[in-house]
Order: C-alpha cells, then sequence, then structure tokens
C-alpha cells in the first residue's frame, strides 16, 4: 500500500491515488493540477520521513471544484449593557483528487 501524508492549509491529510479530499482555497494551474507537499511517503514497507528524500517525491493533485463550507455564527452579547453583534462566515474550500504519488 502506498500512500504520503501531505500539508496544505496548516493541516495534514493522509492520502493514496484516488483519494478526493477537501481543503482550504488553493490556486491551479491551467491544466486543473497542484502539486502538494509531502510530510510522510510509505511505499509498502519502506517509510521516509527525511527532508532530503521528501523533496524528490511529487503528489499531484486535480482540482474537481471550488466551493464553500457551511455557514458558522458568530455572536457576541454583554448583557445589561445593549450589546449584540452577530457575523457569519464561509470558509472557501477546495475539492481535489490525487492522481499520483511518485
Amino acid at each position: 500500500m502506498v500512500y504520503a501524508v501531505v500539508r496544505s492549509g496548516g493541516r495534514q491529510e493522509k492520502v493514496e491515488v484516488g483519494t478526493i479530499v477537501t481543503m482550504d482555497r488553493i490556486k491551479a494551474d491551467k491544466a486543473g493540477a497542484i502539486q502538494l507537499v509531502a510530510v510522510l511517503h510509505v511505499d509498502g514497507e519502506k517509510i521516509t520521513s527525511d527532508a532530503a528524500s521528501l523533496a524528490k517525491i511529487k503528489v499531484t493533485a486535480e482540482v474537481l471544484e471550488d466551493l464553500r463550507g457551511p455557514k458558522i455564527i458568530i455572536q457576541k452579547f454583554k448583557n445589561k449593557t445593549g450589546y449584540k453583534k452577530r457575523q457569519g462566515h464561509r470558509q472557501e474550500l477546495t475539492r481535489v483528487k490525487i492522481t499520483e504519488i511518485k
């Protein structure tokens, strides 16, 4: 089993070829492909974790769609002062499919 742990947007994801992952918004090139940074690579029984070897490993992904996450409501309230504040946030996300690990 070949898989890699990639870093994107301050998070780490375990990916294999064919895995569909939702991560923070990433700009793709004209062909819709992106390169992800590998933090760990497992190829059968061989585990690679040193930076020099990981620099040679390429994890390629294809952008499927850009989307937005669920709405998160932020509310602030102070008792007896009449202060209320309501704010919303929707995170910009990208759904990608891992096409190659080499």
